[in-house]
C-alpha cells in the first residue's frame, strides 16, 4: 500500500492521468516530476546539514561605531550614559539589559 491507497486505486490514478495528459506528454510530465523529486531531496539534506552544523559566532571584540548626527550634537556626559552592543555597535540606555536593535544580551 501506498500512501493508504491499494492496487487498484493507483492503476485508476494512472489511467486518469493517461486519458488527460496522453501517452505522447507521459515521458515529458515524468521527468518534470523526477527532478522535482530530486530537488525536494537536496533542499531537505542541505536543511539537515546546516543544522547539524554549529552555528561559528566570532568573538572579535573590535567593534566599529558609527555615530548618528544625533550623536555628535550630543554633550559628551550622555555618552558616558550610554551602552553600546559589542554585536551591532548600537547605543543602548545604561540601564538596558538587551540591545534594542539586535536582542542580544550586553555586558
Amino acid at each position: 500500500m501506498i500512501l493508504g491507497m491499494g492496487p487498484l486505486e493507483i492503476v485508476i490514478i494512472l489511467v486518469i492521468v493517461l486519458v488527460i495528459f496522453g501517452p505522447k506528454n507521459l515521458p515529458k510530465i515524468g521527468s518534470a516530476l523526477g527532478k522535482t523529486v530530486k530537488n525536494v531531496r537536496e533542499g531537505m539534506e542541505e536543511g539537515k546539514d546546516e543544522k547539524d552544523e554549529s552555528p561559528i559566532e566570532s568573538h572579535d571584540d573590535s567593534v566599529e561605531v558609527i555615530e548618528d548626527e544625533d550623536d555628535a550634537d550630543a554633550p559628551e556626559a550622555a555618552a558616558s550614559d550610554a551602552v553600546f552592543c559589542s554585536k551591532c555597535g548600537a547605543k543602548n540606555a545604561a540601564d538596558a539589559e538587551f540591545c534594542s536593535k539586535c536582542g542580544s544580551k550586553l555586558n
